[in-house]
C-alpha cells in the first residue's frame, strides 16, 4: 500500500469517527430514538401557561336554574366559593347570566372546557373564564343575601288603597271617563244598541268650606 493511499484511509477515518461522535451527541441531547431508525428527537417543547383565574360567566341560563341548581350541578367539578345570579332589583327575575367562584383554578379551566355550550333545558350556556384582573371589585358585594322574591298581591294592594288627595282623584276619574267614551264610540260604530252604565263616583263634590261666625 503507498503513501497516498494510507493517507486517504487515515483522513477516512478520521471523518468517519466525527461523524459518528457528533451523532452521538445528538442522540444524547435528543429526547427519544425513532424505532424505524434515523437520528434520534427532540419532544415539541410546550409553553406552560399559568392560569389563575378561578371566576367563570356563565351566560344564557334558562328558566328555573337558579341559585341552589346551580350550586347543586356544579359541585360535582369541585368546591365553589361564591355564586350569583344577576336579577332585576325592581322585580327580582333573573336575567339570565351569573358567576361562579371555585377555589382550583384547574377546576375553574376543566369547567370552562367542559359546559361551554353545553344544551340545558333548550339554552346552550355560555361559560368563560375572568381574568382575575377583570373581576369587578363590586361583584360578589350582598351575595351572602337570600333572594326573597316580592309579594305581588302586597304591593299591588297598597298601590291600590293608597290614599289620594282630591286631584290625584280628579285626574284618576278624568282617564276612567276618557276610556269609557272609547268604549261607547266603538260600541255605537259596531251598532250593538247597548247602554253602558254609568261610572259611579264620578261626580264627586268639592269639598265644602265652612265659614265661623266671628263673635
Amino acid at each position: 500500500m503507498g503513501a497516498k493511499a494510507k493517507k486517504a484511509m487515515v483522513k477516512k477515518q478520521k471523518k468517519v469517527s466525527s461523524q459518528l461522535l457528533v451523532s452521538k451527541r445528538k442522540d444524547e441531547s435528543a429526547d427519544f430514538l425513532p424505532l424505524e431508525g434515523g437520528p434520534g428527537r427532540k419532544l415539541p417543547v410546550t409553553e406552560v401557561l399559568d392560569n389563575t383565574a378561578t371566576v367563570l360567566y356563565i351566560g344564557r341560563i334558562p328558566h328555573g336554574f337558579y341559585e341552589n341548581e346551580m350550586e347543586a350541578f356544579f359541585k360535582q367539578f369541585g368546591t365553589i366559593k361564591r355564586l350569583r345570579i344577576a336579577r332585576n332589583k325592581k322585580t327580582g327575575k333573573s336575567k339570565h347570566f351569573g358567576f361562579i367562584e371555585f377555589e382550583s383554578p384547574a377546576v375553574a379551566k376543566v369547567v370552562a372546557d367542559c359546559m361551554h355550550n353545553y344544551l340545558l333545558f333548550e339554552h346552550v350556556l355560555q361559560v368563560y373564564l375572568v381574568p382575575p384582573e377583570r373581576v369587578h371589585p363590586k361583584l360578589w358585594k350582598g351575595v351572602t343575601r337570600w333572594y326573597k322574591p316580592l309579594d305581588w298581591v302586597q304591593v299591588e294592594r297598597k298601590r291600590h288603597n293608597k290614599e289620594r288627595t282630591f286631584e290625584e282623584h280628579s285626574k284618576l276619574v278624568e282617564a276612567i271617563l276618557k276610556r269609557d267614551q272609547k268604549r261607547r264610540k266603538r260600541i255605537e260604530a259596531a251598532g250593538i244598541d247597548y247602554e253602558p252604565p254609568e261610572i259611579v263616583g264620578s261626580n264627586r263634590p268639592m269639598p265644602k268650606k265652612i265659614r265661623f261666625d266671628e263673635d
